[in-house]
């Protein structure tokens, strides 16, 4: 089943509408007062001039510029919401792998999280309350990738498959009964106050907090693994387990954790996908973004800092589709769906040929395919 494009008609959204139609109204009565014709706007220092140049010139510029950076902060806007599932998962995928595992999973891990978040959403009407439970619902399901990974020695690629099967099998009967429910999304971060402010407050009116949050875990994370003693122990893990048994760290412990957090981030991923950003359930609503978060650690050269700028060329992508889509683009909807996951595999296949990254791979990790 397809996924929906996000709800046009939030609050925030109608005001932007409102916005830009009376700047291009003010605009045509700039041009028209250049002419001669002036209404609103009429008067000596403006109708003076029948080029446009002088003071209405300026006023014009003023206009156009304000209207371009409006389309660009919607643009930038649309995209970090659009990457913020992507950045939580992909983060989450990257701690995993750093310590030597991979987690197929993940994506079973998104997709319970936005059906058990979805469903505590609407039950609740908290929104918060959703969020929570979606992410304890990732760390739940990971722990049996840990335990068969770790407890029964079972092939890596093997679990994290299975793990995404039976979370694919449990929401897809489970969340028969959610479709066409409605759930209260993230409030916005703009205010009365800031509603006037130009710009910022177009701004704030399309935000929620889960996009600050998500940049703020990115750049946690990047401190952590590289300033902190614990995250200094995780990545000396990923290199080699039995050398840092030798020297009294217990790898098993770190990989439990390691492989909770990525389900724990995959599965608030997940709820902020359904709550905050499609504001619906659809089955199989993820669409193969764990599977995409997967590849993108390997583009991000398992370093936390470029998670950021990878999931924003998918935000981006998508975004991209989802407005030509609008616009009544003549190509197939399934076709320009796929653009944001050609744009990954391009990425991922030319950071193979144009760098080496495997010498940035954790050590351990570099067994599993071997």
């Amino acid at each position: 089943m397809a996924l929906p494009p996000p709800t046009l008609d939030h609050p925030a959204r109608v005001a932007l509408r409102r916005r830009l139609g009376g700047r291009q109204r003010c605009l045509a009565d700039v041009r028209k007062s250049s002419r001669g014709q002036c209404r609103h706007l009429a008067g000596p220092a403006l109708c003076s001039r029948a080029g446009g140049s002088g003071p209405v010139g300026t006023l014009e510029e003023r206009v156009v510029s304000t209207e371009l950076i409006a389309i660009l902060a919607s643009w930038g806007i649309a995209t970090l919401r659009s990457a913020t599932p992507l950045i939580f998962a992909t983060l989450g995928e990257t701690l995993v792998q750093r310590v030597g595992i991979i987690n197929l999973g993940t994506e079973g891990e998104m997709l319970l999280g936005a059906c058990v978040g979805f469903a505590v959403g609407v039950a609740t009407g908290n929104p918060w309350l959703g969020l929570t439970a979606g992410a304890l619902a990732g760390a739940t399901l990971s722990l049996l990738h840990a335990g068969l990974v770790l407890g029964a020695g079972a092939n890596q690629i093997g679990s994290g498959l299975a793990v995404w099967m039976i979370a694919l099998g449990a929401t897809s009967y489970v969340g028969r009964t959610l479709v066409g429910q409605q759930v209260t999304p993230l409030p916005a971060l703009g205010t009365d106050w800031t509603d006037g402010i130009p710009i910022i407050g177009e701004v704030l009116s399309q935000m929620t907090l889960a996009a600050p949050l998500a940049l703020l875990a990115v750049i946690f994370a990047a401190w952590w693994l590289n300033q902190t003693r614990p995250g200094l122990h995780w990545k000396a893990v990923g290199e080699s387990a039995l050398v840092a048994a030798e020297n009294g760290i217990r790898p098993t412990r770190v990989r439990v954790t390691a492989i909770m957090v990525g389900g724990l981030l995959a599965g608030f991923g997940g709820a902020i996908l359904s709550v905050d950003y499609t504001q619906t359930w659809a089955q199989e609503m993820t669409k193969g973004r764990g599977l995409v978060a997967v590849g993108l650690v390997i583009v991000a050269r398992w370093k936390p800092a470029l998670v950021l700028p990878v999931c924003l060329l998918f935000g981006l992508t998508e975004v991209a589709t989802l407005r030509l889509q609008s616009a009544g683009f003549e190509l197939s909807p399934h076709l320009l769906g796929t653009a944001p996951y050609l744009v990954v595999l391009a990425v991922l296949v030319a950071s193979h040929i144009f760098a080496r990254r495997a010498s940035a791979m954790p050590a351990d990790l570099k067994a599993v395919f071997q």
